[in-house]
This record gives C-alpha cells, sequence and structure tokens, in this order.
C-alpha cells in the first residue's frame, strides 16, 4: 500500500503488478545497479521528505541523470543519500506460497470483512487450524492473526483513498467499530486517518521504487 507522501522500493528484477484508487499521477526513477548496493533487497514502504520529493520531480525533468555532468551528478548523489537516510513503514502485507494457506488468503481478499473464525476458513481449505498458523508464520513471517490485522488495515486505507468515510471503510474492512480502527491506524502510523490523508494530499506523492523511484499525485495503494 502506498499512501500519499510514500515510497516503495521495488528491487531489480522483482516481479510486481500496481494497482490504482481514484486519480493518480506517478514518477518512476530507475538506479543503476552500483547505486542501490545499500538499498533493502526486498520490497519495502518508506516514508518521503518534501525535499525528497522534489527532488524527485526536478529529476524527472532529465530523460537521463548523467555522471559526466556535475550539477546531474549532484542530483542523483543528494537523491541516494536522501533514500539511505529515509524511514520504512509497516505497510507490507507477503503473500503465503502453500496452495491451502493461500487458498484462506485469497478468501480473505475477496472479503477482509469476513468475520469467520480460522477454523471456519480452514474448513474451506482442506488444512488443520495448525498447518494454517505455522504456514503463515513460515511464509510471511507474520503470525495469521497479524496477517488479517495488517490486510483489514490497508483494504481500509484502500477505500479511504477512493473517497469512502472514515465509517464507511473501517466497518467494510471488518472492523467492529470507528474507534477500534482508528485505534490501529493511530498504533500503526501516528496519527488519525483523516488527518493523515488531509495533511498529504495538498503536498501529495506516495512514490514507488524499482532501481528507480514513482512519486504518486493523490491518495493511491499499489501492490
Amino acid at each position: 500500500m502506498v499512501p500519499p507522501l510514500r515510497a516503495v522500493w521495488i528491487p531489480a528484477e522483482t516481479m510486481h503488478s500496481v494497482a490504482m484508487s481514484g486519480k493518480v499521477s506517478m514518477r518512476t526513477l530507475y538506479f543503476l545497479p552500483k547505486l542501490a548496493r545499500s538499498f533493502p533487497r526486498k520490497c519495502v514502504v518508506m516514508n518521503v521528505s518534501s525535499l525528497l520529493r522534489e527532488l524527485i520531480l526536478h529529476a524527472c525533468r532529465f530523460a537521463r541523470l548523467r555522471k559526466e555532468d556535475s550539477t546531474e551528478r549532484r542530483i542523483v548523489e543528494i537523491i541516494v543519500d536522501q533514500l539511505r537516510a529515509v524511514e520504512s513503514i509497516p505497510l507490507q502485507l507477503p503473500h503465503p506460497a502453500d496452495s491451502r494457506a493461500t487458498r484462506v488468503a485469497k478468501t480473505l481478499f475477496a472479503n477482509p470483512g469476513d468475520q469467520r473464525s480460522l477454523e471456519k476458513l480452514c474448513a474451506d481449505c482442506g488444512a488443520s487450524k495448525r498447518t494454517i498458523q505455522r504456514l503463515f508464520l513460515e511464509e510471511t513471517k507474520m503470525t495469521f492473526n497479524k496477517w488479517r490485522q495488517q490486510l483489514r488495515l490497508l483494504h481500509a486505507m484502500q477505500r479511504l483513498a477512493a473517497g469512502d468515510k472514515v465509517t464507511s471503510a473501517a466497518l467494510e474492512a471488518g472492523y467492529n467499530s470507528t474507534s477500534a480502527f482508528i485505534s490501529m491506524f493511530r498504533k500503526q502510523l501516528g496519527t488519525t486517518p483523516t488527518r493523515y490523508l488531509q495533511g498529504k494530499i495538498a503536498r501529495s506523492a506516495g512514490a514507488a521504487m524499482r532501481g528507480a523511484l514513482d512519486t504518486i499525485d493523490s491518495p493511491a495503494a499499489a501492490d
């Protein structure tokens, strides 16, 4: 999930797809391998400072930044320095690979608000509760309950980005109340959903990077 003023780093040769909610303007920067050696080796969502956003927008005016040109080389160096300093945020949702766990995940992706217990979900996937719990922990590095909680949070954020009210987004994602959603949102992102979206939309930008970088003008979602 890539909200406003955020970025996602995508290492080279990583298979991926992007889905967007609402009106989106996205920009991408591609980095040479030697520039990205110190960057994460997996996809991560990152904060984008006001300075980094302006650097991205400025860099996109060039077809290619050349190290032979001293001015262009300095732009690249500053962007790389800024990226090394940014913080990642917990908006990733790893997918399990095992077919049994995948069936459970697909069921919940189709309806994040599904209130059925894991036992009932397991009855339709051909595996025991203990097996599914083990598979999620091994393959996503998250407990099943944590994974489900993250799915609901990201789904609610996607609905907010599409223009839904906080209460509507919370209930559709499976939260029992708006207050429960706001509490979880604040715990994960340090602010309320309303402040999070309102404060960022004006300046805009979410971003995706891929040996490179994208900025998004307006709330958006990316997988």
